[in-house]
């Protein structure tokens, strides 16, 4: 990804002012929309009354350059979220397995359960991480998926990118392999694989994206999945809810404001700094994350801790079992993680 240029943007002015609690709970782009993306959906009310499917069509033309596969292979989804659900029900119906790691996002786990599957949750490594070798060990011939989420949510660890790849192409031939690349965006690795590249040599794999993150759509419910085009079919068929024109007509112009994208990222990086500092100060344990976020350890009962954070008018992520001693924090504006600071010191005095 490399490093991150110096950005001007005239809309930080309008987020130096508090007003209610500070919501660092759901690792939100607090900045976004951008204000190109904003003037696109002002301007798209007029065709809010059409049905979706033709515009669709060149969203998904953009995304298929941008991820540089064909178009068959794009499925565009109401969030990324829609497109885990879905994943769970075609490969959890009738008693799949699923593998995945634990804790890790559980959309697609829950969901999959819903539906009659079996989820072995495998638990993290001690550098936080998934445990490969554990998954690897779990896999029988009931097995129909393994999730990967990378990086992962709620520890921000980052698989080794060899490791990823070798596991990947040891059990794809077993089971499909779904990585859930949400915060991929946030990488600063330099040259770190998405694994789309998978995809394109045609092997077993799903990856899911989402404007939720960076592009600061999560209010508009648009992202997508990219997989081998037989396998996209099935998926498109367990699609639900779908999307709608203004979220397509965003998730366009975003893909096009590479001056929001690159701000974006520079202000999250500016943000665990920041974070990083005051649990520094306050020599709290946490992980160096690759997303915005950063997962710490409170030393004390994680519900507790939310409850005073929210006396403090600071919401912060919710509990993450097994880990009941850990908490979330997502990033904010400059102003937010300083409030959030000022309150974690007054709640772990």
């Amino acid at each position: 990804m490399g490093g991150l240029p110096a950005v001007a943007w005239e809309q930080t002015e309008a987020k130096t002012n508090l007003a209610g609690p500070v919501r660092l709970s759901s690792n939100e782009n607090p900045f976004g929309p951008s204000k190109r993306v904003r003037s696109v959906i002002s301007n798209s009310f007029d065709i809010a009354c059409r049905y979706p499917f033709q515009y669709l069509t060149q969203l998904v033309t953009e995304i298929a350059e941008k991820e540089g596969v064909s178009r068959d292979c794009v499925v565009v989804t109401g969030g990324s979220t829609e497109g885990l659900k879905a994943t769970g029900l075609v490969y959890g119906l009738e008693g799949g397995e699923v593998i995945a790691a634990d804790p890790t996002f559980q959309s697609l786990l829950t969901y999959a359960e819903n539906f009659g599957a079996y989820v072995h949750r495998v638990p993290l490594n001690e550098r936080m991480e998934h445990d490969l070798d554990a998954m690897a060990r779990r896999v029988t011939s009931k097995t129909r998926l393994i999730f990967l989420c990378n990086p992962n949510n709620p520890t921000g660890t980052l698989l080794n990118r060899d490791t990823l790849k070798d596991f990947c192409l040891s059990l794809e031939d077993k089971a499909v392999i779904f990585s859930d690349e949400a915060y991929y965006d946030f990488i600063m690795e330099p040259d770190y694989p998405s694994m789309v590249e998978l995809v394109k040599e045609g092997r077993n794999v799903i990856v899911s994206k989402t404007f939720s993150k960076v592009y600061g759509l999560a209010g508009m419910r648009i992202g997508y999945l990219i997989a081998r085009p037989d396998i996209a079919d099935r998926l498109k068929n367990a699609v639900m809810a779908n999307t709608n024109v203004l979220a397509i007509e965003a998730a366009r112009e975003a893909l096009r404001d590479d001056e929001f994208y690159k701000f974006s990222l520079q202000m999250n990086a500016e943000a665990k700094q920041y974070i990083y500092k005051t649990l520094d100060d306050l020599n709290l344990r946490y992980i160096p994350s690759h997303t915005n976020f950063v997962f710490f350890k409170t030393g004390r009962p994680i519900r507790d801790v939310i409850s005073q954070m929210q006396k403090e008018d600071v919401l912060i992520g919710r509990p993450f079992p097994p880990m009941y001693e850990w908490a979330r924090i997502s990033t904010g504006t400059m102003d937010e993680v300083k409030a959030f600071g000022l309150a974690l010191r007054k709640v772990m005095a």
